[in-house]
C-alpha cells in the first residue's frame, strides 16, 4: 500500500512557476515509478510525466516538453514536477500516482493522491 499527497498547487500568472510535491508514506516508494497526471473540467485525465524507480529516466507529454521536470528523492519518499513558463490551458487538478513501471496510461496505475488544483491566469 502507498498512499501520496500533493502540495504545491495554486494560483499563479500566465510564465511562472510552480512546484507540486507529491510525498508518499510506506518504505516501498522506491520500488515504484511515479507519475503526474492531470483533469482539467469537463476533460479526461492525461499523462504529464512520469519517472522511473531510481530517478534516472523521464517522459513527458509534448504539451509540456521543455517547459516541466518530474524529479524524485528517494530518500524523502517525494516526487516533484516542477512546472515553468506556465499557460492558461495547464489550468487542471494535478494528480500523482504510483505505478510498477513509468506508463503514460492511468488505468495502468495502481494508487493515486486526492489531486492539487493548479489555476493559470491570462
Amino acid at each position: 500500500q502507498v498512499q501520496l499527497v500533493e502540495s504545491g498547487g495554486g494560483l499563479v500568472q500566465a510564465g511562472g512557476s510552480l512546484r507540486l510535491s507529491c510525498a508518499a508514506s510506506g518504505r516501498t516508494f522506491s520500488t515504484y515509478a511515479m507519475g503526474w497526471f492531470r483533469q482539467a473540467p469537463g476533460k479526461e485525465r492525461e499523462f504529464v510525466a512520469a519517472v522511473t524507480r531510481a530517478g534516472v529516466g523521464t517522459t513527458y507529454a509534448d504539451s509540456v516538453k521543455g517547459r516541466f521536470a518530474i524529479s524524485r528523492d528517494n530518500a524523502k519518499n517525494t516526487v516533484y514536477l516542477q512546472m515553468n513558463s506556465l499557460k492558461p490551458e495547464d489550468t487542471a487538478v494535478y494528480y500523482c500516482a504510483a505505478a510498477p513501471l513509468p506508463y503514460t496510461e492511468a488505468r495502468t496505475y495502481d494508487y493515486w493522491g486526492q489531486g492539487t488544483q493548479v489555476t493559470v491566469s491570462s
